[in-house]
């Protein structure tokens, strides 16, 4: 174990869009079959199809993105640590969160064949919610992210915790419209 963490942070230095890619649809796909096994129950009706375009998503869409996006807020020079922190927190949320939770659900969509009629529909349904969501979920994450996490790890500890994200994510994304995963006070109040 030790010698595989030796070569996947070399790698992460090294060829930093390519091993982060390659997280992103190892965890994307595990995140769907997780959702599929343990929340659907779909036992042998697993939807293979269903954790291929998963597993896609994560290592041509979002990997590389992501790897681009930590390597820009790295450049970034702030004034002390502490604005850095907030600064980078407020950017990433702010700024790329809106973007690929829409990105991922419209994409989704159009990778299922549903064009963007059924891609509208789908941001319609859930984005409000999963944009919250992730919110609660990333903004504590990326406090401790970006206060004390080396640059190169970054992309790992929000991979880590994406997998239970990717998870909810993917069970939000395969539900019908007329259909609802529970929700929290806190979120039916804020979303209307």
């Amino acid at each position: 174990m030790a010698s595989f963490l030796r070569v996947y942070n070399a790698s992460l230095i090294r060829r930093p869009i390519l091993a982060q890619s390659a997280t992103a649809a190892f965890l994307f796909g595990a995140g769907d079959i997780i959702a599929q096994q343990a929340i659907e129950r779909q036992g042998k009706n697993h939807d293979f199809m269903r954790t291929a375009r998963l597993t896609l998503y994560g290592g041509v869409f979002f990997g590389p993105a992501l790897t681009k996006w930590y390597q820009l807020l790295n450049r970034i020079k702030f004034a002390s640590p502490t604005k850095g922190v907030i600064y980078r927190v407020w950017l990433d949320q702010a700024v790329l969160t809106p973007v690929a939770v829409g990105f991922f659900f419209g994409t989704m969509s159009i990778l299922e064949g549903k064009g963007i009629s059924g891609a509208q529909e789908r941001i319609s349904a859930n984005y409000q919610s999963t944009l919250i969501r992730n919110w609660t979920v990333f903004i504590p994450t990326q406090i401790i992210n970006f206060a004390i996490v080396p640059h190169h790890l970054r992309f790992v500890v929000v991979s880590v915790v994406s997998l239970f994200w990717n998870t909810y994510l993917s069970a939000v994304n395969a539900r019908t419209p007329h259909e609802q995963l529970p929700e929290s006070p806190d979120v039916d109040e804020k979303s209307g």
